[in-house]
């Protein structure tokens, strides 16, 4: 499991692709081989609010809290922290060379017994994956996909 959560202060809305940086973001991690596809989810908010250093308009951040599950060696974690920053910091290169900018990732390991999940995103991974699709559901489907593979190979028209 890695939850990437982006915080960026407002003043960075329109200096750079935030969908581009998710993305590279996110395949960043997958990249590693440390963190199963199913587990991985990269979000980003916009701060409203913030008083950054000297307080002076132009100072800009963006920090990314990484956090994982429980039982990782300290080595693999830093070296997926590494992979991650290496990457978001060359996405945010342009901004970094004409903007007061910090980057900053940390990484949270969740205490296995106070973390609690419920997550068929692996199946539906794996069922994609095995239908040849790399994202998103097919028109009209819905559920579980054992279900929906039953349910479609009856139906005409429909892959199974």
């Amino acid at each position: 499991m890695a939850h990437i959560i982006i915080e960026y202060s407002a003043n960075l809305r329109g200096q750079f692709d935030l969908d581009g940086f998710l993305k590279a973001v996110h395949e960043a991690a997958l990249a590693t081989g440390v963190f199963p596809i199913g587990g991985i989810r990269t979000r980003a908010y916009e701060a409203q609010h913030y008083v950054i250093a000297d307080a002076n308009p132009d100072n800009a951040f963006v920090h990314m809290s990484l956090k994982v599950g429980h039982g990782r060696d300290v080595e693999t974690r830093k070296r997926a922290c590494e992979a991650i920053f290496e990457v978001a910091c060359r996405q945010l290169a342009a901004v970094y060379e004409r903007l007061p900018l910090g980057i900053a990732l940390e990484m949270q390991e969740i205490d296995p017994v106070l973390t609690f999940k419920k997550n068929n995103l692996h199946d539906y991974v794996k069922q994609r994956a095995l239908q040849g699709r790399d994202a998103g559901r097919p028109e009209g489907s819905g559920g579980n996909p054992e279900k929906r593979q039953r349910r479609d190979a009856g139906q005409p028209g429909t892959k199974s």
